[in-house]
């Protein structure tokens, strides 16, 4: 066959095979079956491997290839992937409608209603119609890379169809269909291979696996719902979006349809419901949006959520069991919760052998003791809780709870606060609290420790590595090499990202150091008004309630910390690392008081953090979404939909250079 004949050929199967991708996982109507769909990709196959060079990257056969990954890389999203508020009452739902109105004042919102399916988020990132890189959620800001593994889900497609946008990040679902889940578990169980408890479990282990092979044998699906950065993309409405979602190829739940009235999205949420156990997949909910995206603008976002979207939660699946213990378990501020152990029984379609008490004011309210029948709940069909004991089953030989006076873990002292149902230790070299501890302090927030993260921390801890948060400054790289998966280079990277932390400054050395009560606003206004670690360290009560937006509760929080000897240690082992315990102030008029910075995009000369620190210092605030409201958009390199929002609203846009020039930098 001549090239010109053979690549004409490929094209054409190429174009079948996206064809009948698109009628099976978009529109849900195959045309051809699975033996016929297999002849021609194996033919196709057969043609390229004829031709390499006529290869592509985006062909049906390069969904497996390459070396498997042995780490996933961090991705930073373009904009958060924030979590959605939920509501487990039809009477929380019309709460939250009222709150949309109360927000909108004059507007008359209609609304999307989409089924909630219980699988794992994904985002994807199409550049010029072609997949450039899939992220997990992760902590809502970083992601892990699974490009590799995304690629082998047939229903992510590796190119759009028709005119795509120049760049569009999507979001969305990936599942197992309940029947494909017992398919699988059934043929693993008979080769004595891994099974999995439940359909999103089997999601979220196949699509972290280290090998794309492995995830290519899992029975994997995607769902679109929603979307982060877009560029040459307009739509007026959510439902124009998911329209035009399949209009490229990528697939949506059928489950989905405009309410023009509130009363039509209550009807539809109890339609879903009742049809629950009819679907071909686990859902545990409905998701309603505000249906226009200029009402969603004017409604914005809380620091976790957006205010015009909310998941309406069906009712928990129940159980009865037995309490065979209850033993307090600490957290990582602190807190001790009380853990029921419980005799296994199945619910919601999971195994479940513990519950959490909350604390240990509910064991009293709800009179529960060791020994125990209890009726528990998945609330959210997600979290185990007890709900209710059963005193009719009782014996006699039930025991009673009482809360601990020292702690589990290191057998320190135990407070409870006023107006607090929370008891705490208050060590902050606590063991239980610090594998949750350092992993904070290191978070972008606070230190921005880039690499220091949930796994990595865990494996420091387990090796004895790190007893505390400054323990971190004296790692060296042959200890990092002795970890799993650490090569010389992540190694290197890891203590740069380190000894950069140590110029951070007080505020967000503050905040890293997990102070009961003390959030970034709250770290950032005591650095600014004491300046340094030794001042704040030396204010009693009535000194730290002085300062601007700090109340007794934070100020007795505060207090509490640098009273502690432990806290002492720690801050004399961090001083000694050469962490700065001061804050930079700059005296005299704020000449950008009253204004609002957004940034987006990769500054070349400072990090976003910096960026927003500077502006803050000179009186304006750090904006995370445009409004009409915001004074400036800085734009870096690969800005995401903030620059684009800000061009439609007509709000100012500066590059770095101006910005350095506005700031005289």
């Amino acid at each position: 066959m001549k090239s010109k004949d053979l690549g004409a050929k490929i094209d054409a199967l190429r174009k079948a095979i996206r064809h009948h991708d698109y009628r099976y996982y978009v529109l849900n109507q195959p045309e051809v079956s699975d033996a016929e769909y297999d002849r021609l990709l194996r033919q196709l196959q057969e043609l390229e491997a004829k031709a390499p060079e006529l290869v592509t990257a985006d062909s049906p056969t390069q969904r497996v290839g390459g070396v498997p990954d042995q780490v996933f890389r961090p991705v930073q999203h373009a904009t958060p992937m924030l979590s959605l508020d939920n509501a487990f009452s039809e009477e929380e739902l019309a709460a939250w409608h009222q709150r949309v109105l109360k927000g909108l004042a004059d507007a008359e919102p209609a609304f999307t209603v989409e089924l909630k399916i219980d699988g794992v988020s994904l985002s994807l990132l199409y550049e010029r119609g072609l997949l450039k890189h899939a992220a997990t959620r992760g902590d809502g800001t970083t992601g892990e890379d699974v490009t590799a593994n995304a690629k082998t889900i047939r229903a992510i497609p590796l190119r759009l169809q028709g005119e795509a946008p120049r760049r569009l990040e999507v979001r969305g679902e990936v599942y197992m269909s309940l029947q494909d889940f017992k398919r699988y578990n059934d043929r693993a169980s008979r080769q004595d291979d891994e099974t999995f408890a439940n359909p999103r479990n089997a999601s979220a282990g196949s699509l972290r696996q280290k090998d794309p092979q492995v995830t290519a044998g899992r029975p994997l699906r995607f769902f679109a719902h929603s979307y982060g950065a877009v560029e040459g993309m307009r739509v007026a409405t959510h439902w124009e979006f998911l329209e035009t979602c399949q209009r490229l190829g990528l697939p949506i739940t059928e489950q989905a349809l405009v309410c023009r009235t509130f009363d039509d999205v209550l009807t539809q949420c109890r339609r879903f419901e009742r049809s629950r156990e009819r679907l071909a997949y686990e859902a545990d909910g409905v998701v309603i949006k505000v249906n226009q995206l200029a009402l969603q603008e004017r409604l914005g976002m809380t620091m976790r959520s957006p205010r015009w979207a909310i998941a309406y939660k069906f009712p928990a699946q129940q159980a009865t069991t037995q309490v065979l213990d209850i033993t307090p378990s600490v957290g990582r501020t602190g807190v001790v919760t009380p853990v029921a152990s419980l005799k296994p029984v199945a619910c919601a379609g999971v195994t479940i052998s513990s519950a959490t008490l909350h604390n240990y004011d509910e064991i009293d309210r709800l009179g529960v003791r060791i020994g125990d029948w209890v009726l528990i709940q998945r609330a959210g069909d997600v979290i185990p809780q007890v709900i209710k004991a059963i005193d009719s089953r009782r014996t006699g030989k039930e025991r009673a709870v009482k809360p601990p006076s020292k702690c589990p873990a290191c057998g320190g002292m135990i407070i409870r606060e006023q107006d607090e149902v929370a008891y705490r230790c208050i060590n902050p070299s606590c063991p239980a609290q610090l594998a949750r501890e350092v992993t904070h302090f290191g978070s972008r927030e606070a230190m921005d420790i880039e690499g220091l993260g949930e796994v990595v921390v865990e494996q420091l801890v387990a090796q004895r590595m790190i007893r505390d948060a400054a323990d971190v400054y004296r790692l060296a790289e042959r200890q990092l090499l002795t970890l799993p998966l650490f090569a010389e280079r992540k190694a290197q990277k890891l203590l740069e990202a380190i000894r950069a932390s140590r110029d951070r400054g007080l505020g967000r050395l503050l905040y890293g150091l997990g102070i009961h009560h003390v959030g970034e606003r709250a770290a950032r206004d005591l650095a600014e008004h004491f300046g340094s670690m030794e001042r704040l360290a030396a204010a009693d009560r009535d000194a730290l309630e002085q300062v601007p937006g700090v109340g007794p509760v934070v100020a007795e929080s505060v207090a509490q910390f640098f009273h502690h000897p432990e806290t002492c240690k720690l801050i004399d082992k961090l001083s000694a690392a050469g962490v700065r315990m001061t804050e930079a102030r700059r005296r005299g008029p704020q000449p950008l008081a009253g204004q609002t910075f957004v940034f987006t995009g990769e500054l070349e000369t400072m990090s976003r953090a910096e960026a927003e620190g500077l502006v803050r210092q000179l009186g304006a605030k750090a904006g995370s979404s445009v409004s009409k409201l915001t004074s400036y958009v800085v734009v870096g390199e690969a800005p995401g939909s903030k620059f684009e929002k800000a061009k439609q609203l007509g709000v100012k846009i500066l590059n770095e250079t101006q910005f350095r020039k506005l700031l005289s930098l």
